[in-house]
Protein backbone atom coordinates (compact mmCIF):
# COMPACT_ATOMS: atom_id res chain seq x y z
CA UNK A 1 0.00 0.00 0.00
CA UNK A 2 1.07 3.71 -0.82
CA UNK A 3 -0.27 7.12 -1.39
CA UNK A 4 -1.39 5.95 -4.57
CA UNK A 5 -3.68 3.69 -3.99
CA UNK A 6 -5.36 4.50 -0.95
CA UNK A 7 -8.90 4.92 -0.89
CA UNK A 8 -11.80 6.45 1.92
CA UNK A 9 -13.77 3.21 3.02
CA UNK A 10 -17.07 2.24 1.57
CA UNK A 11 -20.29 5.04 2.55
CA UNK A 12 -17.24 7.00 3.85
CA UNK A 13 -18.61 10.25 1.40
CA UNK A 14 -22.14 9.60 1.53
CA UNK A 15 -24.28 12.12 2.59
CA UNK A 16 -26.23 11.69 5.89
CA UNK A 17 -30.58 10.66 5.39
CA UNK A 18 -32.47 14.08 5.05
CA UNK A 19 -35.77 13.16 6.10
CA UNK A 20 -38.84 15.52 5.42
CA UNK A 21 -37.34 16.93 2.05
CA UNK A 22 -40.56 16.26 -0.24
CA UNK A 23 -41.82 13.57 -2.38
CA UNK A 24 -38.92 13.41 -4.45
CA UNK A 25 -36.43 12.75 -2.14
CA UNK A 26 -38.64 9.41 -1.12
CA UNK A 27 -38.71 10.35 2.63
CA UNK A 28 -40.81 13.50 2.56
CA UNK A 29 -44.73 13.42 3.90
CA UNK A 30 -44.16 10.94 7.03
CA UNK A 31 -40.41 11.64 7.28
CA UNK A 32 -40.23 7.65 7.43
CA UNK A 33 -41.86 7.39 10.83
CA UNK A 34 -45.30 5.86 9.46
CA UNK A 35 -48.28 6.78 10.03
CA UNK A 36 -49.61 8.19 13.74
CA UNK A 37 -48.84 6.27 16.77
CA UNK A 38 -46.53 7.56 19.71
CA UNK A 39 -43.20 6.93 18.15
CA UNK A 40 -44.37 9.06 14.91
CA UNK A 41 -44.79 12.06 17.15
CA UNK A 42 -42.27 15.24 17.42
CA UNK A 43 -41.13 15.36 21.38
CA UNK A 44 -41.85 11.89 21.91
CA UNK A 45 -39.69 9.88 24.16
CA UNK A 46 -40.06 6.61 25.40
CA UNK A 47 -37.96 5.24 28.35
CA UNK A 48 -35.57 3.07 27.62
CA UNK A 49 -36.01 -0.95 27.61
CA UNK A 50 -39.74 0.81 26.44
CA UNK A 51 -41.65 -2.47 24.70
CA UNK A 52 -44.47 -0.78 24.06
CA UNK A 53 -46.50 -1.60 26.95
CA UNK A 54 -45.72 -5.07 27.07
CA UNK A 55 -43.75 -5.49 30.77
CA UNK A 56 -40.23 -4.31 30.26
CA UNK A 57 -37.43 -7.34 30.43
CA UNK A 58 -35.84 -6.20 33.63
CA UNK A 59 -38.94 -6.21 35.36
CA UNK A 60 -39.75 -9.38 34.12
CA UNK A 61 -36.57 -10.93 35.38
CA UNK A 62 -37.08 -12.10 39.23
CA UNK A 63 -34.97 -10.40 42.09
CA UNK A 64 -32.17 -12.30 43.32
CA UNK A 65 -29.74 -11.61 46.37
CA UNK A 66 -29.13 -9.60 48.78
CA UNK A 67 -26.68 -6.25 49.45
CA UNK A 68 -24.88 -6.12 52.80
CA UNK A 69 -24.57 -2.27 52.91
CA UNK A 70 -22.38 -2.88 55.89
CA UNK A 71 -19.86 -5.70 54.20
CA UNK A 72 -16.63 -4.67 55.03
CA UNK A 73 -13.91 -5.23 51.71
CA UNK A 74 -10.88 -6.21 52.98
CA UNK A 75 -7.42 -6.48 50.51
CA UNK A 76 -5.79 -9.95 50.53
CA UNK A 77 -2.63 -10.74 51.48
CA UNK A 78 -1.05 -14.25 51.40
CA UNK A 79 1.86 -15.20 53.88
CA UNK A 80 4.48 -16.08 50.74
CA UNK A 81 4.41 -12.30 49.38
CA UNK A 82 5.18 -11.44 52.76
CA UNK A 83 8.39 -13.25 53.08
CA UNK A 84 9.48 -12.51 49.68
CA UNK A 85 9.69 -8.69 50.92
CA UNK A 86 12.80 -9.08 52.67
CA UNK A 87 11.60 -7.19 55.72
CA UNK A 88 11.35 -7.83 59.13
CA UNK A 89 8.74 -5.51 60.25
CA UNK A 90 5.30 -5.50 57.86
CA UNK A 91 2.93 -2.18 58.08
CA UNK A 92 0.24 -1.22 55.80
CA UNK A 93 2.32 1.47 55.20
CA UNK A 94 5.27 -0.40 53.52
CA UNK A 95 2.85 -2.48 51.61
CA UNK A 96 1.04 -0.10 49.82
CA UNK A 97 4.27 1.88 49.36
CA UNK A 98 6.11 -1.75 47.73
CA UNK A 99 2.92 -2.46 45.96
CA UNK A 100 1.76 -5.24 47.21
CA UNK A 101 -1.52 -3.45 47.97
CA UNK A 102 -3.17 -1.42 45.96
CA UNK A 103 -6.08 -0.24 47.42
CA UNK A 104 -7.08 2.01 50.73
CA UNK A 105 -9.44 -1.13 52.05
CA UNK A 106 -8.07 -2.93 56.04
CA UNK A 107 -5.51 -5.83 55.75
CA UNK A 108 -6.24 -9.64 55.64
CA UNK A 109 -3.27 -11.55 55.90
CA UNK A 110 -4.00 -15.34 54.62
CA UNK A 111 -1.60 -18.33 55.59
CA UNK A 112 -0.44 -19.43 51.97
CA UNK A 113 2.87 -20.23 51.58
CA UNK A 114 5.79 -20.89 54.20
CA UNK A 115 7.59 -18.17 56.62
CA UNK A 116 10.77 -18.82 56.95
CA UNK A 117 12.13 -15.90 58.91
CA UNK A 118 10.30 -14.37 62.14
CA UNK A 119 8.55 -11.30 60.69
CA UNK A 120 6.47 -8.72 63.24
CA UNK A 121 3.47 -8.11 61.05
CA UNK A 122 0.86 -5.70 61.41
CA UNK A 123 -2.36 -5.98 59.79
CA UNK A 124 -6.50 -5.50 60.48
CA UNK A 125 -7.16 -9.09 60.62
CA UNK A 126 -5.25 -12.55 60.24
CA UNK A 127 -6.69 -16.03 59.66
CA UNK A 128 -5.72 -19.00 62.01
CA UNK A 129 -3.22 -20.42 59.97
CA UNK A 130 -1.54 -17.21 59.20
CA UNK A 131 -1.20 -17.13 62.94
CA UNK A 132 0.10 -20.43 63.77
CA UNK A 133 2.68 -20.20 61.25
CA UNK A 134 3.60 -16.58 62.07
CA UNK A 135 4.30 -17.75 66.02
CA UNK A 136 5.84 -20.99 65.06
CA UNK A 137 8.42 -18.66 62.67
CA UNK A 138 9.34 -17.19 66.21
CA UNK A 139 7.38 -13.80 64.48
CA UNK A 140 4.47 -11.37 65.79
CA UNK A 141 0.98 -10.54 64.60
CA UNK A 142 -0.65 -7.15 65.73
CA UNK A 143 -4.15 -6.88 65.01
CA UNK A 144 -5.02 -2.95 63.83
CA UNK A 145 -8.02 -1.29 64.35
Amino acid sequence: MNLSNIRAPKKASEGKKRVGRGMGSGMGKTSTRGHKGQRSRSGSRMMRGFEGGQMPLHRRMPKRGFTNIFRKEYCIVNLEKLAALGETTITPELLRKTGVVRTKHPIKVLGDGELSAALTIHAHKFSKSAQEKITKAGGKFEVLQ
